[in-house]
């Protein structure tokens, strides 16, 4: 099914036929498997360029590091770092930028200078003004769940339910339409191995929701547990997530590795035109 993801300034994304790709551009010194590779404004346009080459439609500007552990950075330095990378790219290219943060003053000046998407990974629960925001503007809003700092359900479903259900309601308050809306199920985000299996398995079930879906496995830890290898050796086994939440109904894939990740998909979507046909 086709569905229309419509974003800050006029722009929109077509969701359904084909996969798209979602490129992970941290502007860190200390993310978990990329840190320091795209720190300064050079490398990360050199990056950004990179990935719009393998097959991204969107990249992913992000200024604090979400691993576990990691320290939580100024506001002040968080945008002194994703900004000027966004204005470039708005001058330079075309491409739909989204911001990851969940501060609701560094959202806003992202879209200000011309992000379309905000990628919360807190569900708009940690700081409920950048529902406000997208309301606003207009800006594409990703939902994520996490486990982070409260209590959970050990059935991993009811707890996607009981958390993103009322993320979903702070942004109906707030006057976000639907078709802004993309949730994220947020793999390893205090999940432990056996539950992000689990989510694997039976995400087909969150399709209830009736929302598109943002995944991302890229490197996660769970996938070095699985296959082996350290972050940056998990591409494959990443690509291989890819695919399988792709024929169980997820829409975009923020990755690491765009140009495998694609190759990926391309063969899922094939098996899933192939499905339309027979039907």
């Amino acid at each position: 099914m086709q569905r229309e993801w419509k974003l800050a300034h006029g722009r929109s994304l077509t969701l359904g036929d084909r996969a798209l790709i979602m490129g992970v551009l941290n502007v860190t010194p200390d993310s978990f498997s990329d840190g320091g590779l795209h720190y300064s404004l050079d490398q990360a346009l050199a990056g950004a360029r990179a990935m719009m080459a393998g097959g991204a439609s969107i990249i992913d500007v992000g200024g604090e590091s979400t691993r576990p552990g990691a320290t939580r950075v100024e506001p002040a330095v968080e945008q002194s770092r994703v900004l000027p990378v966004i204005e470039a790219l708005v001058k330079e290219t075309d491409v739909i930028i989204s911001v990851d943060t969940y501060r609701e003053e560094t959202a806003r000046l992202a879209v200000a200078a011309g992000a379309h998407i905000v990628n919360d990974v807190w569900g708009v629960q940690r700081e409920p003004a950048i529902a406000d925001l997208a309301a606003e503007t207009g800006a594409g809003l990703v939902i994520m769940h996490t486990g982070r700092e409260r209590e959970r359900d050990p059935d991993v479903i009811v707890d996607q339910f009981a958390f993103l259900n009322r993320s979903l309601e702070i942004a109906k308050l707030a006057g976000v339409s639907r078709d802004q809306i993309v949730l994220d199920p947020g793999f390893g985000f205090a999940k432990d191995t056996a539950e992000n299996i689990a989510l694997m398995d039976r995400f087909a079930e969150l399709s209830a929701f009736g929302y598109p879906f943002l995944v991302g496995t890229s490197r996660k830890r769970f996938l070095g547990a699985t296959s082996g290898g350290e972050a940056e050796q998990r591409d494959v086994a990443t690509s291989a997530s890819s695919a399988i939440l792709r024929l169980a109904g997820a829409d975009i894939f923020r990755v690491h590795d765009v140009a495998m990740n694609r190759s990926a998909l391309s063969l899922a979507d094939a098996v899933l035109n192939a499905r339309r046909q027979r039907s």
